[in-house]
């Protein structure tokens, strides 16, 4: 069932559908694939720049995907910088989105609430379970190595300076 209130708060729930630290995560991972490797590190400046983000914030998000590793590799020193291992790269988006602790928008409740289920729904339940299981799909299906052949092809766009005005 549709009506003005669900077409409006879908409207703005895409809007902003992912918060700006898992927005400038996955544009850093995304980079990170697209122009890093072990031999060629990143620093912080070039990422930075590279995605539009704010360096302070950029380094604030790397600490996060560098833990333990996971999805992002970083050696500290004069050769140092960040990299992604080709086992990183097959990792899908969800990875990114839960190394900064923003994977909610699939795994929790629309209206934030704790006990949201089947048996207990609560007023956007059944409007959200749909577009939940699309974005989990997307972001289980979706790699880092994908997008980062897709940027590099020119099809996609990290920053707001490659978006091409009209």
């Amino acid at each position: 069932m549709r009506n003005g209130f669900y077409d409006y708060f879908a409207g703005k729930l895409f809007v902003n559908m992912l918060s700006k630290s898992a927005e400038y995560a996955l544009r850093a991972t995304i980079y990170i694939a697209l122009k890093g490797s072990v031999d060629n590190k990143l620093g912080i400046d070039e990422i930075a720049r590279a995605i539009d983000s704010p360096q302070y914030f950029t380094a604030k998000i790397m600490q996060l995907l560098t833990k333990n590793n996971r999805v992002v590799s970083s050696v500290r020193g004069p050769n140092g910088g960040f990299y992604l291992t080709d086992a990183a790269r097959k990792l899908p988006v969800r990875a990114v989105l839960e190394a900064v602790g923003e994977d909610g928008i699939i795994t929790k409740c629309v209206l934030g609430l704790k006990e949201c289920s089947e048996s207990r729904p609560c007023p956007m339940h059944e409007q959200y379970r749909s577009i939940k299981l699309q974005l989990k799909q997307i972001f289980e299906k979706t790699t880092i190595q994908h997008l980062a052949e897709e940027t590099g092809k020119g099809k996609l766009v990290i920053n707001n300076r490659m978006v091409k005005k009209k």
